[in-house]
């Protein structure tokens, strides 16, 4: 019989930045646009809002992201702060 090991790497899969994904319900210029850009660029747009703009926002990702052991494509409110929190210096734009 063998014997399974898991380690967090098995557990929570690494969050591809890259992926292409959509930040909606956040006013552009004179309408409501969509953004589609990669998660990490969303992410980023998401930290710079307002307070009422960031609890408006929605974030869908092209695949399914893990977070705490929950799987999930749709992201809000909390949902993209957690994200935000795990966003990786080197997916962050140089200052």
């Amino acid at each position: 019989m063998t014997e399974a090991t898991w380690n967090e790497a098995t557990k929570t899969p690494a969050i591809d930045w890259r992926m292409s994904a959509a930040l909606e319900n956040v006013p552009r210029g004179d309408g409501d646009v969509a953004e589609v850009t990669s998660l990490a660029a969303a992410v980023r747009a998401w930290i710079d809002l307002d307070a009422v703009h960031k609890a408006a926002a929605t974030l869908t990702a092209e695949r399914p992201v893990q977070l705490d052991g929950v799987s999930t494509t749709s992201f809000a409110g909390e949902g993209i702060a957690a994200l935000a929190e795990r966003l990786p210096a080197s997916a962050q734009p140089e200052v």
